[in-house]
């Protein structure tokens, strides 16, 4: 099955019309995109867009051969002029299915917002599944017995929905998946490009062809990250965007609760309104036994209190009780999570402090700490397929 991206922007198209943003700034060339739009072995155009027949013929296709317009969303930008001989577009009620002259079955997929979704099987049985802006399905079955071969979806606006799909075993290892209706609330370029990747997805140029089921490389996630950064860098949320896209997270604090400590409260506050309400919670800094057992991916959160957990517990703090035997009792302590970091099966993603490029601390347990947590790092780095570093907001890859 042939499948030609007339469009792979957002509603309104990237860079927006008259929008000042930089991400709108940056979209020139290759990175403008026309409003989403699908062509399916030149037989089925899914959602009319505007300049649709000339974005067919820059990527050397034609729409006279169409038989069946289809639309997923009502087009809310600028009009749509209707190439001459083309059917009438029209939308599908859900849970119907269409059987057309070409041999494509195509059926209608609710969405849990305003829009239709379109699962597509060509004469030769590949599957596609191409879904509307800011939509997730919400009438697949608990068990999809086999993974669609491509998927096209809101990847950037919906990473909830590729999650359900992935739950629901929709999407498998091998599902080719690319994301569309891209908009100006995400970067461009190589960080959209990182982005996707580690959500196991793509982007590409509006003009794009691909051949459904064909062997596609899918992004390789890495399985353990670490994610390093000053106060209130954005590591968090970093390590948060990571992990948006599993079906199933467990999320470790180890910062437990403070009582009568009200901005420790709102800080922790803010971090689950964040989450997923699928993600888990496990208040806790016994990290060894999670990464030594089965489970979902794990989101420690941070490592700079599970030092300070792991200092409080050998007396790291008293500068006698560091010199008789409590430096050898921490270095024991971060020498079995760093190994059980090596040997486990579990996605991880883990977040820390970069605390040794400002003031030097004032006080001898201060620059204890520093320097452990320094240590610390780069232990658990050296086991971590990615590391990243955020500052102001911006994730600069380091390794992987």
């Amino acid at each position: 099955m042939e499948l030609t991206l007339l469009g792979t922007g957002a509603p309104l198209g990237l860079p927006r019309p008259d929008c000042p943003c930089a991400v709108c700034a940056l979209s020139r060339g290759p990175r403008v995109r026309a409003a989403t739009a699908l062509l399916v072995d030149g037989a089925l155009l899914l959602d009319l867009t505007p300049g649709a027949a000339l974005a067919a013929a820059r990527s050397g296709h034609s729409l006279v051969a169409v038989r069946q317009v289809l639309l997923t969303h009502p087009h809310d930008g600028p009009a749509v002029e209707v190439p001459a001989g083309l059917p009438t577009a029209g939308r599908v009620p859900d849970g119907r299915e269409l059987t057309l002259i070409s041999g494509h079955r195509v059926r209608a997929v609710p969405m849990d917002s305003p829009g239709t979704g379109y699962e597509v099987t060509s004469a030769d049985g590949e599957t596609l599944l191409y879904l509307p802006p800011g939509g997730a399905p919400a009438g697949l079955p608990e068990d999809h017995r086999v993974p669609y071969d491509m998927v096209v979806a809101d990847v950037t606006g919906r990473p909830d929905g590729l999650a359900r799909l992935r739950a629901t075993g929709a999407v498998g290892p091998a599902t080719d998946v690319v994301a569309v209706h891209l908009d100006h609330d995400m970067p461009t370029g190589a960080e959209l490009d990182r982005r996707l990747a580690a959500a196991g997805a793509r982007a590409v140029p509006d003009g794009t062809t691909l051949y459904v089921g064909e062997y596609h490389e899918v992004p390789d996630v890495p399985r353990r990250t670490l994610v390093t950064g000053g106060a209130r860098s954005g590591k968090s949320v970093e390590a948060e965007r990571r992990l948006e896209t599993f079906p199933d997270v467990l999320y470790v604090a180890t910062g437990g609760t403070r009582e009568g400590d009200p901005e420790w409260a709102e800080r922790v506050g803010l971090h689950r309104e964040r989450r997923p309400a699928s993600w888990r919670t496990a208040e806790t800094c016994d990290l060894v036994p999670l990464l030594e057992g089965e489970g979902p991916a794990l989101l420690v959160d941070c490592l700079s209190l599970w030092l300070t957990d792991a200092m409080d517990r050998v007396g790291a703090w008293d500068d006698g009780t560091w010199a008789d035997g409590g430096q050898s009792a921490l270095r024991e302590r971060t020498a079995e999570l760093v190994a059980a970091v090596r040997a486990t099966r579990r996605t991880v993603v883990a977040v820390t402090n970069e605390v040794g490029s400002g003031v030097v601390p004032a006080t001898a347990a201060g620059r204890r700490f520093r320097d452990e947590l320094g240590r610390l790092n780069a232990s658990f780095a050296d086991e971590c397929e990615q590391v990243l570093l955020v500052v102001a907001g911006q994730a600069l890859v380091v390794r992987g």
